[in-house]
């Protein structure tokens, strides 16, 4: 915001600043190395067991409900962009979708623990938020793909199996590169040295997968969790376990400022024109009800309901925040005309869900709590 108000006063300063943004690759630095980091780092600590006793509405949320909001919000964004009248094409939108749909878990765990939300539900939207940023990155790249070939005439099979293979793929690698650092940490009692492994196991578990093709995120994900469950528990001393553990979470501080650093500065590109101010909080509110429909769906076809109660639901909407991977994948979409658009109505929602959404997330708890 600094920014934006020098700028017009320091015309110099600000476009060094664009010069040499201009350098950073954006797409290959969030994507292939921030966020492979955030969510090892996050998912190390999942406490398994949790995850375990709520798996089947965590996986029916990160999987069927993200997949149902991108299609919902892109046919959504798709009728509102053209009642503005922005001429966006139908698979821009469900690019847009894809990159709206994951909520952050980096912006949610924080404001969820002062909210005095029951843990159970804790669990929900966390494990929720780290697996629906893998998925969400599947679609995007999926889709993303689609649309960069929809010239050669890419069919809908192509479209599936490229999911499948970067879905299915990616847990598998997760699985390989899990175990694999189990076996090194194993082996060895010496807590420099496994805590090496652990970054060895990002670094070169994330090239591995984009080199194969398959989901980095996810396979982060499910490397993490067992690095974090099983790894702790059954292959690593007292003393590793507490250095690894505050090694990796003064990571995740960092490269949270950093990557927010990077945000703000890419602020400076973005055009906050009135038209597209208007129609991100016109989809920031039609994404709450969208959210609950896509979480509700999931809840009645696998019978969650018995388990979930309606009142769970709404929070659950209302936690959902947008964060710091909607907007990574925003500002990491080729140069082309929609760009300046996806990217400015993006940034108006975020801000819409921390401030609206996150302020507000207490006293929705303490009124759903008395009912």
């Amino acid at each position: 915001m600094l920014l934006l108000a020098i700028g017009p006063a320091n015309l110099p300063f600000t476009e060094s600043i664009k010069q040499e943004l201009a350098h950073l690759n954006f797409s290959e630095f969030i994507l292939g190395i921030l966020l492979s980091f955030l969510l090892f780092a996050g998912s190390l600590q999942v406490d398994y067991n949790d995850v375990k006793l709520h798996a089947k509405s965590i996986l029916s949320f990160a999987s069927v409900s993200t997949i149902l909001s991108t299609f919902l919000i892109g046919i959504v964004a798709y009728f509102v962009f053209m009642l503005c009248g922005l001429a966006v094409p139908l698979g821009i939108c469900l690019l847009f979708g894809a990159l709206i749909s994951p909520t952050d878990p980096i912006a949610v765990i924080g404001i969820l623990k002062n909210a005095g939300l029951s843990k159970s539900i804790q669990i929900k939207i966390t494990g929720e938020s780290l697996l629906n940023d893998g998925i969400g990155v599947v679609l995007f790249i999926t889709i993303l793909h689609a649309v960069d070939s929809a010239a050669g005439h890419l069919n809908i099979s192509s479209v599936l199996l490229l999911f499948c293979r970067e879905a299915l793929g990616g847990v598998a690698m997760g699985l390989i590169i899990g175990y694999t650092g189990f076996l090194l940490t194993r082996s060895i009692d010496h807590f420099q040295t496994e805590i090496l492994i652990s970054i060895a196991m990002v670094m070169g578990g994330y090239s591995l997968c984009h080199y194969l093709g398959v989901s980095g995120p996810l396979s982060m994900v499910v490397a993490g969790l067992i690095t974090g469950n099983q790894g702790k528990e059954l292959a690593m001393s007292d003393t590793t376990r507490d250095y690894l553990l505050k090694f990796w979470e003064v990571i995740n501080e960092i490269l949270n400022a950093i990557l927010f650093m990077l945000i703000g500065l890419e602020i400076i590109f973005i055009s906050f024109q009135f038209k597209y101010i208007s129609i991100g909080l016109i989809l920031a509110v039609l994404l709450i009800a969208i959210r609950y429909v896509s979480l509700w769906v999931p809840s009645a076809l696998f019978r969650l309901e018995t388990t979930l109660e309606d009142r769970a639901l709404r929070i659950m909407t209302w936690g959902g925040l947008r964060g710091g991977i909607s907007a990574a994948l925003a500002l990491s979409l080729p140069n082309d005309p929609y760009k300046n658009i996806l990217v400015s109505v993006t940034f108006v929602i975020i801000i819409f869900s921390v401030v609206v959404q996150g302020v507000s997330i207490k006293r929705l708890v303490r009124h759903q709590a008395m009912r």
